[in-house]
């Protein structure tokens, strides 16, 4: 989930084998969100997947191929797409058809031929739900010290974006990293000292990337992670040197570090093109053994491997 910003209009997605419904609910909506549209339910899906976020979806029923009752099923049983709200707007009429379509998942259930005015404020309210609930989980993410994002934050973004490279058969970048002689850090300067640095660590890394994909995250204690979507290993060794770099530049003091008489970092790099016969604890492994040798080679430094993909049936 992306940080949420209030003025950033929220996105609508219509799904409707109907032109003219998409015409119309489209000309209606567009002055307040931002409107995407499918003509049917596996383009729809396909968008969903895709990196323009979605924050509510209004499905049609009744389409050929894939109709909407399934569209919404598969949207509710993949955990990247099941708090996005699924509105009905369908000639259905029936109280079993609304039934089944709130017990499958949907919120909202609004019957064709629809009143605008009745769409728009359903609409509204959805939407201001959906931007309530972000904001919560926005803040379940970060991590309470340095205001960055947690652990949990990013073991949903990596299996979210090991998917993503799987399916679009693009490379996944990860760098772990370690703040050299943290512990003997404290054991001069004091804890509340240390917790400025690593405040300061990690305003530094997270202002070392600059697109809405890639992600900085504590780790735990002092170490943070990295994930680079659609990065090669030279990206992604650019990108760790650049960390490196900002960081030793900062000239925290550091007198009982055997490094450097400031504080460093310790880097491990390591890229992959996703294959079903994988998952991220690979990946994970990889950048933890890079970073071990990054350590053992005296540390202050980038050490990197490109695991080797496998084809097999």
């Amino acid at each position: 989930m992306e940080m949420v910003d209030p003025s950033v209009k929220q996105r609508i997605l219509i799904i409707d084998d109907e032109r003219s419904n998409i015409k119309l609910l489209a000309g209606e909506l567009q002055s307040r969100y931002r409107i995407s549209f499918a003509l049917n339910g596996e383009d729809g899906l396909r968008i969903v997947q895709g990196e323009l976020p979605v924050d509510l979806i209004l499905l049609d029923i009744m389409m050929e191929g894939m109709d909407g009752y399934e569209v919404c099923r598969r949207l509710k049983s993949d955990p990247q797409t099941r708090n996005i709200p699924v509105i009905f707007i369908t000639a259905m009429n029936e109280v079993a058809d609304e039934t089944k379509g709130l017990e499958i998942g949907a919120v909202d259930y609004i019957t064709k031929p629809f009143t605008m005015a009745i769409v728009k404020a359903r609409v509204r309210t959805h939407l201001e739900l959906k931007r309530h609930r972000d904001l919560l989980e926005n803040l379940s993410s970060l991590d309470g010290l340095t205001a960055i994002s947690n652990r949990r934050r990013y073991d949903e973004v990596i299996q979210r974006e090991w998917k993503r490279s799987q399916r679009e058969a693009t490379p996944l970048s990860l760098i772990l990293i370690d703040i050299d002689h943290f512990k003997s850090y404290n054991d001069t300067y004091g804890h509340a000292a240390g917790d400025d640095c690593l405040k300061q660590v990690a305003k530094t890394l997270a202002a070392s990337v600059n697109r809405p994909g890639d992600l900085v995250a504590r780790y735990g204690g002092e170490e943070f992670v990295v994930v680079l979507p659609r990065t090669d290993p030279e990206g992604a060794a650019l990108v760790a040197e650049k960390m490196r770099r900002e960081i030793e530049s900062l000239d925290i003091r550091h007198e009982s570090s055997p490094t450097a008489g400031c504080l460093t970092i310790s880097l491990g790099v390591a890229t992959t093109l996703p294959t079903p016969h994988e998952s991220p604890r690979e990946l994970a492994g990889a950048s933890d053994r890079s970073l071990y040798q990054a350590k053992r080679n005296g540390r202050n430094q980038v050490q990197q491997v490109q695991l080797e993909t496998t084809s097999g049936s």
